[in-house]
């Protein structure tokens, strides 16, 4: 149960985050929840390297201040993935 609320929350969080950042990103469903999963974890992660001082590989939970972290983690994954897209295109 626990994978099926990250990709819930994955979805959402990538969903949002794609309509939040400006500018155009390809992609489908498919690569928004990877995104939003992504983002997820970046967003725990760097919540829990400021909350506790410790960097830790961790999720949000599935709430609305977990949603609201996973979005920023997608904002960051999404900014991260671009910037890969366009030193590869060079």
């Amino acid at each position: 149960m626990n994978i099926l609320a990250w990709i819930i929350l994955g979805l959402l969080a990538g969903a949002i985050a794609k309509a939040i950042y400006p500018g155009y990103q390809g992609g489908g469903i498919l690569s928004t929840m990877i995104l939003g999963i992504i983002g997820a974890f970046i967003g725990g992660s760097l919540y829990s390297l400021l909350q506790l001082g410790t960097l830790q590989l961790t999720a949000t939970s599935f709430s609305l201040p977990g949603l609201f972290i996973a979005v920023i983690g997608a904002i960051i994954a999404i900014y991260l993935w671009g910037l890969l897209q366009r030193s590869s295109n060079v």
